[in-house]
């Protein structure tokens, strides 16, 4: 099975985006061809070198992981939305406001992967987690929708969806944190979980309820 899995460069002024690290420090999983991308903070620009990368090596499921500062855990994204609405400048300066994604695309898309699954393999290691209903609109969503939109078009389906992770601890001193190594765990685990249930349902669970 072959999983594209992405994370960002640094953004709004900080020196580490955990997103990037955690996919860096993933070990190697059984029965998983990882393909490992690193994607610019940037509209447009990362979908672009992401779309490459689908077309080049035909994954059977795409991974993006972001960073989210000021969550308390690992997000599991349900739904992107074609709207991209920048608090702050990406990393070419560019700020939409309000701006369409893609013209003839849904105005949202839900994930493909099976999250419920996911938030379940990730609790009982000990990780907070939960399924998280907003990608927001800066890039995270962007490239979500961008990888779900690309699915829909692409001559090899395949799944995707999307991971938000906390700040590290080296990042912050009054907001919530989690350890890289925990992050990274976890990703590891989603991976795992994706191998195993890709084309199975996902449960169904109520949204917060404990496991």
């Amino acid at each position: 099975m072959k999983i594209i899995v992405t994370g960002f460069d640094p953004f709004g002024g900080e020196i580490i985006n955990p997103s990037i690290e955690c996919v860096k420090a993933l070990p190697e999983i059984e029965g998983v061809e990882l393909i490992r991308l690193e994607l610019p903070t940037v509209f447009k620009e990362s979908a672009k070198r992401l779309n490459e990368v689908i077309n080049d090596v035909k994954p059977d499921a795409v991974l993006s992981v972001g960073q989210a500062g000021g969550r308390t855990g690992i997000t599991m994204e349900r739904i992107a939305i074609n709207v991209d609405d920048a608090r702050i400048p990406d990393n070419s300066c560019q700020q939409p406001i309000d701006e369409v994604i893609q013209l003839d695309g849904e105005a949202a898309y839900f994930t493909t992967l099976p999250i419920k699954r996911i938030v379940k393999a990730i609790r009982e290691a000990g990780i907070p987690v939960e399924v998280s209903n907003s990608a927001g609109t800066f890039v995270c969503n962007h490239i979500m929708y961008q990888a779900l939109f690309a699915a829909t078009k692409a001559d090899k389906p395949f799944k995707a969806g999307f991971m938000h992770i906390p700040f590290i601890p080296e990042q912050t001193t009054d907001k919530p944190s989690l350890p890289l190594e925990e992050s990274t765990k976890a990703l590891q685990i989603a991976i795992e979980t994706i191998r195993d249930y890709l084309n199975d349902e996902d449960i169904k669970v109520q949204e917060g309820a404990i496991f």
